[in-house]
């Protein structure tokens, strides 16, 4: 998803695109597009897929809900519908101003009465605005932000309270996450310096990963789940096959992620992007599967379905900073690694006694770095400096912004539920209730 000067660029270039073809190509096979017809199908595009994005957020309540503990189901449910209304709010009273709004480098501006404006459009000047309903690029551009939390959400299950992690989304969402967004889809220093982003590897995926890890950090391990011996002591999640459904669901929702981020529907040339965009987004998530499974077989003489879910995941994730320019071949090898390094970042957390439930941060973080530095295998325009400035200033930001806003709740309200909760699960405890409760006792 870049930034807004970008799909005006992206939107004169459909325009010239489509005179280049008409000027080579018979006109009888070809009509030209008007000004509206663009307009109708690149806002289509955002309204079509912008949906897709915002039913991701069903695919991260089952995948965590599936690898969670049936003690804590009900509460991690209730977590991704509050977290997803918590972003959409705060990013209409804050975040899209701070992100978008007559940016000046580092920050946009406040403005909590704005709201989206189509007079131009109404008045039958098209162009104006980039092309498209400015309606339907706030609802893509919202339909982003609750992502960052949901990795967040998964990581931190089962001991962190409800309503302390719900003011962390908030702050994460009208504050951390648009600040370092406006860097670049904002038009910021980092777009000016030629960082380069297509969906968010980086400024989605990494800064829900750094969240999540300086959170886990700061909240602790759950009681159980390192012995004194140095050994990792499992905990099964509670229903794969709903783990299965939800990482499908993103799979599906990704296609919006990735294919919306063209910004533009409004030419042959533009369609053809999307069409490459959703066929390397799928190829690199099969890559991302295959990768993690032959991985776990060689690591552990058995396949493992968490890991191979996650592997769809991390190669979902190493390919949304570049969609569009690798061949499919080069999308899968993409995807393949961000799936191998995914396996071999879990042990590694778990040496470190950093408790990630779900296996977010491999897939979210470790695979965020990595899609952002494959970026210049095939865009010839990107440098390797240039990447790892932006990795590195987005992640440096985020990880001290996160860590004063999780210590900062720590010490006030208190983030960790108490051992009797945590031992009971957070659903009766927080909830009164069971998400399972003809199953007998929770475990």
């Amino acid at each position: 998803m870049r930034n807004l000067s970008l799909s005006k660029k992206a939107m004169i270039a459909n325009v010239v695109a489509t005179a280049a073809l008409m000027a080579i190509l018979p006109s009888t096979a070809y009509a030209a597009v008007e000004g509206e017809t663009a307009f109708i199908f690149n806002s289509f595009s955002f309204l079509l897929n912008g949906a897709l994005v915002m039913w991701m957020a069903a695919g991260f309540a089952m995948l965590e809900a599936g690898l969670v503990r049936k003690k804590n189901t009900a509460t991690i449910c209730l977590k991704n519908i509050a977290l997803y209304s918590v972003a959409a709010l705060t990013f209409y009273l804050v975040g899209y101003n701070l992100m978008y709004l007559d940016v000046t480098g580092y920050i946009g501006t406040f403005n909590p009465f704005w709201s989206p404006d189509d007079t131009a459009a109404l008045a039958g000047t098209f162009e104006e605005g980039g092309g498209y309903s400015s309606t339907s690029d706030w609802f893509f551009q919202m339909v982003f932000v609750a992502t960052a939390a949901s990795i967040v959400s998964g990581t931190m299950a089962e001991r962190v309270k409800l309503w302390p992690f719900l003011a962390f989304v908030f702050l994460l969402t009208a504050i951390v996450y648009p600040i370092q967004g406006s860097w670049v889809w904002g038009g910021g220093w980092l777009d000016a310096m030629g960082f380069s982003d297509y969906a968010g590897s980086t400024l989605v995926h990494s800064v829900g990963g750094w969240s999540a890890l300086t959170g886990a950090i700061i909240l602790g391990p759950r009681i159980g789940k390192y012995a004194k011996d140095g050994r990792v002591m499992p905990f099964p999640g509670s229903n794969l096959p709903l783990a299965t459904l939800g990482t499908f669901i993103l799979w599906l929702g990704w296609f919006g992620f990735n294919g919306g981020s063209v910004l533009a529907l409004g030419s042959a040339a533009s369609v053809i992007e999307m069409a490459n965009v959703f066929a390397n987004t799928n190829m690199a998530a099969v890559g991302g599967v295959l990768a993690a499974m032959a991985a776990t077989q060689l690591l552990y003489k058995k396949v493992d379905l968490t890991m191979a879910l996650n592997g769809a995941i991390a190669g979902l994730v190493s390919i949304t900073a570049e969609p569009a320019d690798p061949t499919i071949g080069m999308a899968i090898m993409i995807g393949a690694v961000g799936g191998v390094l995914a396996v071999l970042a879990v042990p590694l957390l778990d040496k470190l006694k950093i408790d990630d439930v779900v296996g977010a941060i491999p897939a979210h973080l470790v695979a965020g770095i990595w899609g952002t530095l494959a970026v210049v295998i095939s865009d010839k325009d990107a440098t390797l400096i240039t990447q790892l400035t932006g990795i590195v200033a987005i992640g440096a930001f985020v990880i001290v912004t996160s860590t004063i806003l999780w210590l900062a709740l720590k010490y006030t309200v208190g983030i960790r539920a108490s051992e009797e909760d945590e031992a009971i699960g957070l659903d009766k405890a927080e909830l009164g209730l069971e998400a399972y409760p003809e199953f007998g006792p929770s475990m």
